[in-house]
């Protein structure tokens, strides 16, 4: 046992280049064919994990929501999982924590998402983050496949924080715009919600907290709160979700989710919390979408973000009081 330790020590030291006593294995190691970098030890550890979930709004990234699953993680294996990009994750979240190691992976096709290695490596995981990009591949490369099994089994079974951002933040909900068409604008989505752009989706990753929500990024900063409410009432038109909820995340923002459903936002922006209170008037194919209610078909709770994270609510106790309401009149959000 000792001698295959001094082995592999040794190769470990011809691979990274290091000398002894050097911060060994800084550089990228590819150790299965969806790897394309690691930062950290390349070894495999097991620490004591925390659950809970990020969802991040895009734009720039969110420091103190990493902090929040460095610290669920406890400093184990943080994995990052794309289907588009390279590795700038690794040394960024590397610096904002003890971490025993940052690996991206590289997962852009069917055949890679169904590679037994793949899952075995996300399995390992102390913590997942998935990044942005197109919420089409996430859904059209993993669903149903080793990645989302892994996946699974982190969230039910080893309990470890997980989170994504824009397009990977999509996927996290219960349901997901999975822009499969192209993307969409509410001006559209308010015109005709059976516009072909606006498809949605049972996700393929599924939080038992996150039930009957849909989220959208990006919200004020791109004007998607008309879109987000068009998702609602399709969700209650299609899907038959009664009582669908929606939760909008601004850019440079995050909602960290406890797994006992207690929340905080952190970061610069707004997080809304959408929650139907009734099905739309007129929600059908070519027609202007039609949700008023005596104004009030949809209750909104906004929270300010901040560094320290600011209180929202336990999801699972949406308010019924307070917040505002937004209505559609023919094809027009109120807000």
């Amino acid at each position: 046992m000792a001698r295959d330790l001094l082995i592999c020590m040794f190769w470990l030291l011809v691979i990274c280049g290091c000398e002894s006593g050097s911060d060994c294995c800084s550089q990228p190691v590819t150790a299965i064919k969806t790897s394309i970098g690691i930062t950290g030890n390349p070894t495999d550890v097991q620490t004591t994990t925390t659950g809970g979930f990020v969802l991040m709004g895009g734009g720039a990234d969110v420091d103190q929501a990493f902090r929040w699953m460095i610290e669920k993680s406890g400093g184990g294996d943080f994995l990052i999982i794309r289907a588009s990009g390279s590795t700038g994750y690794n040394d960024y979240v590397n610096g904002l924590g003890r971490v025993h190691s940052v690996e991206t992976l590289l997962i852009d096709s069917r055949e890679e998402a169904q590679l037994q290695e793949t899952g075995d490596r996300i399995r390992e995981a102390e913590a997942v983050f998935i990044a942005g990009g197109d919420q089409a591949n996430y859904v059209n490369f993993w669903t149903n496949t080793a990645v989302s099994a892994a996946l699974d089994y982190l969230i039910n079974e080893k309990k470890v924080p997980l989170g994504g951002t824009s397009a990977g933040c999509a996927i996290l909900s219960d349901y997901a715009f999975d822009a499969r068409n192209g993307t969409v604008i509410s001006a559209e989505a308010l015109a005709n919600p059976y516009v072909s752009q606006v498809s949605l989706s049972k996700s393929f990753i599924q939080i038992s907290l996150l039930k009957n929500v849909i989220a959208d990024q990006h919200y004020t900063q791109r004007n998607r709160e008309g879109r987000h409410v068009a998702f609602l009432a399709r969700l209650n038109r299609d899907f038959g979700v009664s009582a669908p909820l929606g939760i909008g995340v601004d850019e440079r923002t995050a909602v960290c989710l406890e797994s006992n459903g207690e929340m905080i936002v952190v970061g610069e922006g707004k997080v809304y919390f959408l929650r139907s209170m009734g099905p739309p008037e007129v929600c059908a194919p070519s027609s202007s979408l039609h949700w008023d209610l005596a104004s009030k078909a949809v209750r909104v709770h906004a929270v300010q973000g901040s560094e320290s994270g600011s209180p929202a609510f336990n999801i699972n106790q949406w308010p019924t009081t307070a917040g505002v309401f937004w209505s559609v009149t023919q094809g027009v959000l109120n807000k």
